[in-house]
């Protein structure tokens, strides 16, 4: 049966930056689908995902580190191996934003979220391919953006990471592929979060953002889960190094 290849149980996912928004969505998707969920936050206060994980009959372990600092990086994937045996499914998600003009953009900025996005992806994703090398399978989901494909406007050190999140897929893609790893990426477009409050509320931004989204709103969290779960499962087991637009029709225009 073809719902058979979407389901989890049994596998244990690791994903950064859960705790709300886009990545709680992620990581409630992916245990209702069956799959137990570590957490990776900086502020620990994750709460709401282990009572919504919990809630399914799955697992939960929250970790509480903060991924633009190498220290607190180190070992992460090593926690969860020691709690529950593996990680089967890695979802880079923890993401933030900085909004300046290029020619005055803090470099303390820039260091800040080129750490976040782009270094902490790689390490984490290193740590776990060692033992998804081992075992010849794992799937590991990077969270890019439509600005993996354009420039933003006032964004220069998100933009660069979230293209270098797509060069990083392919990258790893093609390393690992034939030896048992998906590594694929999700880009989404404008979805309503908490992060994304400020400028969906911008009198002047928030109306240009929606008269630009062909469907007319802005995407819901929700709406990533099924694709989070399709690429975390055995249905998308010929996927490599994609970088899929979940955007309301945004590149499209």
């Amino acid at each position: 049966m073809i719902l058979e290849l979407f389901k989890l149980e049994g596998r244990i996912a690791l994903v950064t930056g859960g705790a709300r928004g886009l990545g709680q969505s992620i990581a409630y998707g992916l245990a209702q689908a069956g799959a137990d969920i570590a957490c990776v936050s900086k502020s620990g206060q994750d709460a709401e995902l282990a009572a919504l994980v919990q809630s399914t009959g799955r697992r939960y372990l929250g970790i509480k580190a903060d991924l633009r600092l190498p220290l607190e990086r180190a070992g992460i994937v090593d926690q969860v191996e020691t709690a529950w045996g593996r990680v089967d499914i890695l979802v880079n998600n923890a993401g933030n934003s900085a909004r300046h003009p290029p020619e005055v953009f803090p470099i303390a900025d820039w260091n800040s979220l080129i750490e976040l996005h782009l270094n902490a992806s790689f390490e984490l994703s290193q740590q776990a391919s060692h033992g998804m090398l081992e075992r010849g399978r794992g799937k590991i989901i990077n969270i890019g953006s439509v600005m993996s494909f354009e420039g933003g406007w006032n964004i220069p050190a998100y933009a660069a990471a979230k293209h270098g999140i797509a060069g990083l897929t392919k990258s790893l893609a093609t390393a690992w592929s034939s030896r048992g790893i998906n590594v694929n990426c999700i880009a989404p477009g404008y979805f309503e979060t908490d992060m994304a409050g400020t400028l969906r509320n911008d009198p002047i931004r928030g109306p240009q953002i929606l008269d630009r989204i062909p469907c007319g709103r802005w995407g819901q969290p929700d709406e990533l889960m099924g694709l989070a779960v399709y690429l975390a499962s055995d249905a998308s087991n010929y996927m490599h190094g994609s970088i899929i637009p979940i955007d309301g029709g945004w590149l499209a225009r």
